[in-house]
């Protein structure tokens, strides 16, 4: 039996690696090497597509994907193993999808390498960054972090914008949808797939694998959290709007959304290492596809949804160990929406803002920004808009600075 589940993955690896690919800006992280290979991200975003692609000239790999249920059943592991050289003819790379399903997986990984085979392993849960990982194996793996498309990959199915309307226009389909590659490949309905794909989540990724008591109330908060993305909070503000009785169960359950990738937070940033962790985080979604699909009451509320598609961009950066995130607020609750941190020093300083026609929205935002660079010590100052685009030096009350006024899609594709 498990050999024929094996043969019948194998076949569909070979009919996927036939259809079109859409080539990934990220790359596979030392893939030339002996070391482990790791891909972590959404369910859904191409992680097997694209290690697939990866291997695709490769000879001598074999293909697990741990999303079957008959294979976690199997009490010994090295009778996959056995079904897998059979198949395969003694494949020295094993590809094992959804790795994360395996109990003790850490373990069974160790001991491949040591016997001397290749590893590349797909999770759609950010356990894989626990320290279960960084214990087993130090020193034997590489981490790649790989989201649904960015706004740069989308483009590149669209050869023909090349007009500033176009990539505008363009620009706001991708806030609006989200980046999902099914959704843009296959030109599913978003608002559909979307939600059939956060409810499979929901179940499959967390009630069962967690043995979650009371699904409706994760379910619950789950779109809480959705429907006030780009909003500050506290455990203790959640407790009281999700009408929970313990703390405890609703740090544990954000603890679930983010590791299942569903939503990120950002924490306010401080010198002072417990005044950060003593503070308001805001909350994300990984895509901006899952607030038209989930919110509670879905409005057009294109601003938070321009403020969450810049946070999903940085966050990449963040995954990819480039910089770390934050967001700032003085005691006068005046705030920037995003400091970037690069080597232990503040690089920029991001306000996201629709539209600055409003002289009102205008001068807050540049009062916020000018404020905190005088505080952060940081020149580079960015308000990032719909369709504004100019650099321009502006003061207040003694606090000067250069500001660049940038759209949306142009910061994308820089």
């Amino acid at each position: 039996m498990i050999q024929d589940i094996i043969s019948g993955q194998k076949a569909e690896l070979e009919r996927k690696l036939k259809e079109s690919y859409l080539s990934r800006e990220t790359t596979l992280k030392g893939f030339d090497t002996d070391l482990i290979n790791v891909v972590i991200g959404p369910r859904r975003a191409g992680k097997s597509f694209f290690s697939m692609h990866t291997t695709k000239s490769g000879k001598g790999v074999g293909y697990v994907n741990f999303d079957e249920e008959r294979l976690l059943k199997v009490d010994n592991f090295d009778k996959i193993i056995s079904a897998v050289k059979a198949v395969y003819s003694d494949p020295h790379i094993l590809f094992f999808d959804e790795i994360q399903n395996v109990d003790q997986w850490e373990i069974i990984a160790n001991r491949l390498y040591r016997e001397g085979f290749k590893l590349i392993l797909t999770g759609s849960n950010s356990h894989l960054l626990s320290s279960d990982l960084a214990t087993h194996l130090t020193g034997r793996h590489y981490m790649t972090a790989l989201f649904p498309f960015s706004f740069k990959e989308v483009m590149h199915l669209f050869p023909e914008s090349v007009t500033t309307i176009d990539r505008q226009q363009r620009c706001l389909d991708y806030v609006m949808k989200g980046g999902f590659p099914e959704l843009w490949v296959k030109n599913y309905d978003p608002s559909e797939y979307l939600s059939t794909l956060f409810d499979s989540i929901i179940l499959k990724d967390i009630v069962k694998r967690y043995k979650v008591r009371f699904p409706n109330a994760l379910i619950d908060l789950a779109q809480i959290l959705i429907s006030n993305i780009a909003g500050e909070f506290s455990n203790t503000s959640i407790q009281k709007l999700a009408n929970f009785n313990s703390i405890h169960t609703v740090e544990k359950y954000i603890g679930y959304l983010e590791e299942a990738f569903l939503i990120f937070s950002v924490p306010r940033f401080s010198y002072k290492i417990t005044a950060q962790k003593s503070s308001g985080k805001k909350i994300y979604c990984y895509d901006t596809g899952y607030y038209q699909a989930k919110a509670f009451s879905f409005s057009r509320n294109i601003g938070k949804l321009f403020e969450n598609a810049v946070a999903s961009e940085l966050k990449r950066e963040e995954m990819a160990g480039n910089i770390k995130l934050f967001y700032y607020k003085n005691q006068k609750q005046e705030e920037v929406d995003f400091v970037v941190q690069e080597n232990r020093q503040i690089t920029k300083l991001i306000q996201v803002c629709y539209s600055i026609s409003e002289p009102k929205v205008m001068e807050r935002e540049i009062r916020s920004l000018l404020k905190a660079s005088e505080e952060l010590k940081c020149e580079r100052l960015l308000v990032i808009t719909n369709d504004f685009e100019r650099t321009e030096k502006h003061s207040w009350f003694g606090f000067e600075g250069e500001i660049e006024f940038i759209p949306l899609w142009k910061w994308f594709l820089t």
